[in-house]
Parts: structure tokens; sequence; C-alpha cells
């Protein structure tokens, strides 16, 4: 006899973890609602919305052959569908695992579901924020550190493996010339795609799995063909080759398909075994321990109302070129957002140092800026974007999160990328019709804001560098111009 319905999210597809870890068929109805709000509610990418509701349906398909009864709702929102198995089954309770956004979490608790611990991290959000409570600033580092010691990962006797907490120094090499990178694993298609397919109207790429099984094919791939080698390369952007050796993973952890824990194992196995360098797996370990961790618990530390922060006062409208690759004669731009139109993903350098720059460096609305890539990648949960955005992409939080401005100009992009060859702007001018748009940017943006980085350390020698500039007056005019075509997407 059914005596509870378990509610699972889009994002909680996992057997062991959240509120399925102690489900039984003959008691647990498990309950999962495909809301036409969720997708219809924002103009998301349609490989984002093919891979959610693909894998959610697949998901369901796979609880029925394990032998429990299974509603999978469509309806107008997600209450509306609970309400409708409610309708089925009488007043039963509903449980679910902690939700992954504010929103969600305050809807079903007025809704009247009893939840239990989120699982699907290695640290809980009382424990995350007992750490944050006791801290002067929220360095990710000491964070990251301390998970090492507590996970018991890569330490012996609390020193680091290899006498190094970081290896980050050498992990910044540029895209290698006459490389050859291993193939990319491709997902065949099923019935069940091809269903959501056609309902979405769209044609879904083979890049990204939607089963449990594809999921853990694809961890495997990493682990042997591009483990070894993610390291040295994971700060780069090739023009040929746009994965390199990332694992392409975050997407299935971030709905539940893999858990941080049997990623880890399976680096640390591979590390044991000799099959990857320690530069590699630690840089590997240090994504998903340290950073994917410590974003999730900030975004839950800073509360709700942090997403709105505005510091800096950005208020020039979204870009045309982010919705248009072929608004931007600029090459790392239009390279880089035309990955994301392909396959809404890109890895996080060109979403840091080449998008993310440049909204910073333009006074892009931090806001506008969070719904684009909220809405265009396909591991962008609400979780995920709000303290990456606002705090290290944006500086929208004056330095909260980061202690300085994720800035960088043409020469950055010159040394870490295979875009500036052939592109009509010049990474080493700032001024004249030919002038890279990031150098331009960078003074300008240095030069608006001197007055309020002019106390922070970090950044002293750029801001100093102003006072050498002898054509500031030309600078000026040069990025009034720019920031002008590029709203007008002409630049």
């Amino acid at each position: 006899m059914i005596e509870r319905i378990l509610f699972v999210a889009f994002d909680h597809l996992n057997f062991d973890y959240g509120v399925l870890s102690d489900a039984r068929p003959e008691r647990d109805l498990i309950a999962l609602v495909e809301s036409q709000r969720m997708l219809t509610g924002r103009p998301w990418h349609p490989e984002r919305l093919f891979f959610m509701v693909s894998a959610a349906r697949h998901f369901a398909e796979e609880a029925r052959e394990r032998g429990f009864t299974v509603r999978y709702v469509q309806a107008p929102t997600t209450l509306a569908g609970l309400e409708s198995v409610r309708a089925e089954f009488g007043a039963l309770p509903i449980v679910s695992a902690e939700l992954s956004s504010f929103g969600q979490a305050a809807a079903l608790s007025d809704f009247g579901v009893t939840f239990i611990e989120n699982d699907f991290f290695l640290t809980s959000r009382s424990d995350f924020g007992l750490w944050a409570g006791r801290q002067k600033s929220f360095v990710m580092e000491n964070f990251y550190r301390a998970q090492r010691v507590r996970l018991g990962i890569l330490v012996d006797d609390g020193k680091p493996d290899g006498g190094r907490w970081n290896y980050d120094a050498d992990n910044r090499l540029p895209p290698p010339k006459n490389y050859t990178w291993p193939a990319r694993l491709e997902h065949e298609r099923d019935a069940i795609d091809f269903e959501v397919a056609a309902q979405l109207e769209h044609r879904p790429t083979t890049t990204w799995a939607t089963t449990r099984a594809g999921a853990l094919a694809q961890l495997a791939n990493f682990v042997e063909n591009h483990l070894s080698g993610f390291g040295p390369y994971e700060d780069a952007i090739a023009k040929d080759e746009w994965a390199l050796h990332h694992s392409l993973l975050s997407p299935y952890l971030n709905v539940g398909l893999l858990h941080a824990r049997e990623v880890i194992a399976a680096a640390l196995s591979a590390y044991r075994d000799g099959l990857a360098p320690i530069e590699s797996v630690e840089a590997f370990v240090r994504q998903v321990i340290g950073w994917r961790e410590y974003i999730n618990g900030m975004y839950w530390f800073l509360g709700p109302d942090y997403r709105n922060l505005n510091r800096l006062n950005a208020t020039r409208p979204l870009l045309p070129l982010f919705t248009d690759s072929r608004k931007t004669e600029m090459n790392c731009v239009r390279s880089v957002v035309s990955d994301v139109e392909k396959r809404a993903w890109v890895h996080h350098i060109p979403r840091l140092m080449v998008l993310s720059n440049l909204a910073l460096l333009t006074g892009t609305n931090p806001q506008e800026f969070l719904d684009w890539m909220r809405e265009q990648f396909i591991d962008a949960a609400e979780w995920v974007m709000v303290p990456n955005i606002i705090g290290m992409a944006t500086h929208a939080d004056a330095g909260l999160l980061m202690t300085k401005p994720y800035a960088a100009g043409g020469a950055y992009l010159n040394r870490m990328t295979e875009h500036c060859k052939g592109c009509p702007f010049d990474p080493k001018k700032r001024v004249g019709e030919d002038a890279c748009p990031f150098t331009t940017l960078y003074w300008d943006f240095l030069d608006r804001h001197h007055e309020t980085f002019a106390k922070n350390h970090r950044i002293f020698q750029q801001l100093n560098g102003l006072k050498r500039l002898g054509d500031l007056p030309e600078l000026r005019e040069r990025a009034s111009e720019v920031l002008e075509r590029l709203s007008a997407g002409t630049l």
C-alpha cells in the first residue's frame, strides 16, 4: 500500500541519494513533474531543455523497471502536478530532498512538502554555514584545503600529496601545437530521446548522454583518455577543439546522474594506478570538492537577495552578440558564442575570460547577464550561476567572494587562445580602428573604476599602469565608440 509520495526534482535523478535513498516499491510512489512553466518560462537553450526532460523521462522509466509506482506528470506548474497526484492517491505526505534554489524551496514548503537533507554534495548546507560563519573572508582555497583534510583526499597525515596543495602554476599552458586531441564520446539516441526531441521540435546533438549508463560511460572516457592531460591545458582556449581535456561531467553531476563521491573515486583510482599525474588529478579534484562545493555552499549562505547586487552600477543592456554570434567580428567572442549556440556549453575559461570578461568590461547589467548564462548553459543550475556571475564574473558584490575583478585585456587572450591570429583586431593596440576591444575596454574599465579599486592591493600594479598611458584621452574616445558599436551589434 502506497504510504508516501516521493517528489523527485529534475536535478535529483539518483536512486542512492536524496529522497530515494530509502525508498521501497511497496510503500513509496515516485512523482516527477514536467511543468509547462519550466519549459516555457524562460528562453531556454533547446539543448538544455532536451537534456533535462529526456534525462528525467529515462529516470522515470528506470524507476518503473525497478518496480516502483511512478507518476510522470505534465502539468502547468509543479504544484499543479503534485495536486493531480494527490487527487489520484489521496492526501498522502509528500517528501523531497532539499531543493536547489530559494524559489523552488519556498514554493514547495508552502505547499506542505517535507524535506530531508540534500546529500547530492559532499558538504551539507549546515556544515558549510559553520565554516563560512568563522571566516573573515570567503577564500575558496582555504575551504578547499579544509575539504581535502576532512575528506582524506590526496593527503597523508594532514599534509598534501606531492608536497603542494595547488598545482595551478603548472596548469596554465597555452594551446599546444601539432597536438592530437582524443576523440570525444558520442551518445546514440533512443526512442525516449526522439520522443522528447519531437515534442520540443529540436534536433539534439550527440554530445550529451541522457541516462545513468551514458553518464558512467562519459566518466570512464574522461578518466581513460583525458584526465592525464587535463591539468596543463585546462586554462587554454583552442581554435579547433572546443572541449580540450575537460571532463564534460558537470551536467550529470548537476542533475544527479553522477555523484561527486564516485567521480572523485574514479580519478583517485587512476592516480593510484599511475595513469594520471598529480598536477592533473589535483586540478580536477579541486574543481569537484573545492569550487563546486564552495559555490553551492555560498549560494545558500549568502541568501536570496545576493543575486540582486550591482555594486559597480553596471546598467548596459545585454549585448546583441550574446544572443547572436554573427553580431561581432571579434574572433574569440564569435567562436565562443557559436559553441554555446551549438551545444549549450563551453569550458570555464571561455565562460570567465571571454564572455564574463566582456560583460564586466562593458558594464553589462549583471542580472541580465546572469539570466542569459542561466538560460544558455546545460549545467547552469541556479545555485551554480548566481555566485559565479554576481561574485566572480561581474564583481557585482564588490569583492565579497573574489578579492579582485577578473578583468583582462587582449594580451591575456593572445597568450591563452588561438583566436587572435586572423582577427581584424590587434590585441597589442588599445587605440585606433583595429585596436582589440578587450584591450581598449580593459584600460577603460580601470579608468572608470579607478576610485572604486584604489585601495585594492591585488590590482594596484594595473591601476598604476594608467598613469603611464600617454593616450588616455584617445583611449576614452575609442572606448566610447567600442561600447556604442557593441551595443548596436556592429563591431
